[in-house]
C-alpha cells in the first residue's frame, strides 16, 4: 500500500465518507516517508502515517513530558495503562518526549479500513486528552 494511494483516497471520499469526517492529506517527505492527515474540525490533532515493509502505522501526538503534573505522572501511566485494552484499535506509546495514540493495520488493509482506523484514532485521542486533563498542568 502506497501512501500516495492513501492520501488520494481520503481527500476524495466527500459524501462517500463511512466515518462522516472529511480528511486533507498533506505528504511529508523524508527518510521515512510520513502523510500528516487532518481530519475536519480535528486540525489541532493531526494523524501521522508511515508504510513500512509489514505494516501500516497510525500515530498521532497528545502531549510532551513537560506538559505532565509530575506530582501525578505516575497515576497518569497507571491511568493510561488501564485505558491501553478499552481503547480499541489503539495503543499509548512515547516517543522521546511525546505521549502518542498509535494504531497498526495489515498492508493488505481495504482503504475503508484505513479510513476507520484514522476516525477511530482520532475519536480515541479526543477521549484520551479529555480523560487525562487531570494530570496534565
Amino acid at each position: 500500500m502506497e501512501l500516495s494511494i492513501i492520501g488520494r483516497h481520503l481527500e476524495q471520499l466527500g459524501e462517500a465518507s463511512t466515518t462522516g469526517f472529511a480528511f486533507q492529506c498533506y505528504p511529508i517527505p523524508g527518510e521515512v516517508e510520513v502523510l500528516r492527515v487532518t481530519v475536519e474540525g480535528r486540525e489541532e490533532l493531526p494523524l501521522f502515517i508511515s508504510v513500512s515493509d509489514d505494516q501500516i502505522l497510525c500515530i498521532s501526538y497528545l502531549w510532551d513530558e513537560s506538559q505532565v503534573d509530575p506530582t501525578r505522572r505516575q497515576a497518569m501511566l497507571e491511568a493510561m495503562l488501564d485505558m491501553n485494552i478499552p481503547m480499541p484499535l489503539s495503543a499509548f506509546a512515547r516517543l522521546d518526549d511525546w505521549y502518542v495514540v498509535f494504531g497498526a493495520l495489515s498492508l493488505n488493509s481495504a482503504l475503508a479500513d484505513i479510513e476507520h482506523e484514522l476516525a477511530v484514532l482520532s475519536d480515541n485521542c479526543l477521549e484520551v486528552i479529555e480523560d487525562m486533563a487531570e494530570f496534565l498542568l
